[in-house]
């Protein structure tokens, strides 16, 4: 593909994002018009400072070589424009100068849940455009920042050491929501023991689920991830499992419309919001339980 040719088709969908995030009706409108296809959602999450984007990065550049792939990176929005800070495109450098990678930042926008309130339509709409693979990664990881469990096939977590992540495993809400756990930073003190930890919690709960040690910066243990991802996804198509993936994320997907049609008509109403809020946020306490 001529760099040219390259770059007008990143513009164009980069266009067609912009309007999906800012306009429900012409979001559902442009899906409408796109034939279904079969594709893969990968959900990264983790605490700020995991090195997340780095890794994303990584496994990213390993999938090109096969599928096309996308990245949607939610960023924490800006107080002053309500877009995107753009911080984890910065460090996808990679990625961004991949002719086969698209990269595209979102606002979180203050949503609940570490993703965008329009990720759901972005992530079809680049399905049905032809992605093979879709990564998507959260703002970070909290106990209320599980909604990618709903929208991704397959979620990795991803730990490190020294950033209170012995704590944070011990969180039931995040530990259901992974698939697959990656240690970063491996080369740090305390990386093994937090590995060993992680694993062992998992046993407890009777959740036997890959546990690797990577480190996003020179690459090591990112190949071997890249390659449990790829199983995980095969399992999943030869169960039949995705398909209850897919009706899962088409149910939230819904969800989340009607949340945000009720939001808007409440929106000069702040004791209304925040009553929404808490409820959705129990609700998903009580799923948890």
């Amino acid at each position: 593909m001529s760099e040219r040719l390259f770059y007008a088709n990143q513009l164009a969908i980069s266009r067609t994002l912009t309007r999906i995030e800012n306009d429900r009706s012409v979001a559902r409108e442009i899906i409408g018009s796109l034939e279904e296809r079969d594709y893969h959602v990968v959900g990264i999450t983790g605490s700020p400072g995991a090195g997340k984007s780095t890794l994303t990065d990584r496994l990213a550049l390993l999938s090109s070589k096969e599928k096309r792939t996308a990245i949607i990176a939610i960023d924490p929005s800006s107080p002053f424009t309500g877009g995107a800070f753009l911080g984890d495109r910065i460090r996808m450098k990679s990625s961004t100068k991949s002719e086969e990678i698209f990269v595209r930042s979102m606002a979180s926008r203050g949503k609940v849940g570490g993703l965008s309130p329009s990720i759901y339509d972005a992530v079809e709409f680049l399905g049905r455009s032809g992605f093979d693979r879709v990564f998507v990664e959260t703002v970070g990881a909290g106990q209320s920042e599980t909604d990618i469990e709903n929208l991704a096939d397959v979620v990795l977590l991803v730990l490190a050491p020294g950033l209170g992540d012995d704590v944070q495993t011990m969180k039931a809400g995040i530990m259901e929501i992974g698939d697959i756990f990656a240690v970063n930073k491996m080369d740090l003190p305390g990386a093994s023991q937090l590995a060993t930890r992680t694993g062992a919690i998992l046993e407890m709960s009777g959740r036997e689920l890959p546990v690797i040690l990577t480190n996003s910066i020179n690459g090591q243990g990112v190949e071997e991830l890249h390659n449990l991802i790829e199983k995980a996804l095969g399992e999943l198509d030869i169960s039949g499992a995705i398909e209850e993936k897919r009706r899962r994320r088409t149910l939230y997907n819904n969800l989340n419309s009607v949340y945000q049609i009720i939001k808007e008509d409440f929106s000069e109403n702040a004791k209304l919001e925040e009553l929404m809020n808490y409820l959705l946020e129990n609700r998903r306490l009580s799923d948890e339980s």
